[in-house]
Formats: structure tokens, C-alpha cells, sequence
């Protein structure tokens, strides 16, 4: 991302996963972004591949905000509320023609890459609660509602706020249709265990839902951890931030 001018922003993707998620977000951001009552990117323009760059890549107007920060949140209830508006507004959008989302699978697709990440992170942290939480999470009962849309990625470093508010989510590159559990990551990731509660009964979780979500914030976490374990990709991937 390079911001240009002002108003823009400039997205050039470094690999074939970024290029779907462009052309992803290109196609369905106009259909979502009005429902929605936080900010998203506004495509302004498409550039195509050339000898100057190798892949699609597209313009987008400027949001201002900064991403809210795990453990120093200005207002974390207020944040926990308004995250809580924007997956039911997000909800509530048609979703009859929607696309599979990137996580749109149920939890139980993610079982084998969950049991290849905990055998090598054996000796690093405590394997067996992490399996007895995300068998937990297994047991609870599959979606079996009608399609909706979810975002797929509501980690902190798709959002925006501004004086402990949210103002914008970012990055539409995995949305699309599925459990929509995996919109409540951000209680983990993001939100204190004070105002879960909060977040939870203005999304309307029920049980099953509830454990589903801490099960895909905790699948999302340690699954990448064995990567990000290592120094040098922890600073290569800061760097890329």
C-alpha cells in the first residue's frame, strides 16, 4: 500500500493470493460498502498488468483512522458496540448471490492444519489446553442458517478508529458467504474479556456460535504461529506492514 497524494491509496500485490483478493474486493465492496456503517475502501480505479508492474492493482480513496491496538483501547466498550453494528449491518446486506468466502468452510475443514501447527509447536506452548479448547469448539454444532455475508478477517489490522471509535474496516478480500462465527474473532483478538459480553449480545451469539467464533480466533492464531514463530519472518513481515 502507498498512499498517493491527499486522498488516495495505491495497492500493488506481491503475490497471486493478493491478486484475488483485488479483483475480489474490486467486484463486491460497491454492493456491501453502502449497507455498512463504518467506512470501506472506495475503488477509484484499476491498473493493469505491464512492464512496469506484472499483476492488477487498484486505486482507492483515502480513509483516515489507525488501527485500535489489543490491550490499549481508548474505548473499549464503545469499540466493542460499534463492531458489533457493523457484522449485523454486514449481515443483514442479500447475501443469495454471494460468493464462498476465503473462510467461508466450516470449523471442522480446519482441523488437520490446526493438528499439523500444535505437532510443531509441541514443547513451545501448552499443546494439550489448546486442544482441549478447539475440540471444544469442534463439538459445537455446524451453521445451518440461511447465507450471509461475512468479512473473514476483522483482526485489528483491518480496522480503523478514531478517538476509541470505529470509523472504517478494510481489506474485502475474504468476503464472502459462510459461518458467520468467524466475524467474531475480534472478542479475542481485539476486545477485553470485560466487554465481550457486550459485543456478544449485540451480535446475538448464541452457544454454538460463540464457541464456533473462539474457535476460529483460535485456529486463525495458531495456525500461523509455527510461521511467524521464527525472528526472521517476524521482521519480514513487519517490514511488509
Amino acid at each position: 500500500m502507498f498512499r498517493l497524494g491527499a486522498d488516495k491509496v495505491v495497492r500493488l500485490p506481491r503475490h497471486p493470493r493478493a491478486v484475488e483478493a483485488i479483483t475480489h474486493e474490486l467486484r463486491w465492496l460497491p454492493r456491501l460498502a453502502p449497507g455498512l456503517p463504518a467506512a470501506a475502501p472506495e475503488p477509484l480505479g484499476r491498473g493493469e498488468p505491464g512492464e512496469a508492474f506484472p499483476w492488477p492493482w487498484a486505486v482507492y480513496g483515502w480513509l483516515d483512522g489507525r488501527n485500535p491496538v489489543p490491550g490499549a483501547l481508548e474505548e473499549p466498550r464503545l469499540l466493542a458496540e460499534d463492531l458489533a453494528a457493523y457484522v449485523a449491518a454486514l449481515r443483514r446486506i442479500d447475501a443469495a448471490e454471494g460468493p464462498i468466502g476465503y473462510r467461508g468452510v466450516p470449523l471442522a475443514a480446519r482441523d488437520r492444519f490446526m493438528r499439523e501447527a500444535l505437532a510443531q509447536l509441541a514443547g513451545r506452548i501448552d499443546t494439550a489446553a489448546v486442544t482441549d479448547l478447539w475440540e471444544q469448539a469442534l463439538r459445537a454444532p455446524e451453521y445451518t442458517g440461511p447465507p450471509v455475508w461475512a468479512h473473514g478477517d476483522l483482526m485489528a489490522g483491518n480496522l480503523l478508529v478514531s478517538g476509541g471509535r470505529l470509523t472504517a474496516v478494510i481489506d474485502y478480500g475474504t468476503v464472502g458467504v459462510g459461518d458467520p462465527a468467524v466475524d467474531l474473532i475480534g472478542a479475542w483478538c481485539l476486545l477485553p474479556a470485560e466487554v465481550r459480553g457486550v459485543f456478544r449480545e449485540a451480535v446475538g451469539a448464541d452457544e454454538a456460535e460463540w464457541a464456533r467464533g473462539r474457535g476460529w480466533a483460535l485456529s486463525i492464531a495458531v495456525i500461523a504461529l509455527p510461521y511467524y514463530w521464527e525472528p526472521t519472518r517476524r521482521s519480514r513481515r513487519t517490514r511488509g506492514m
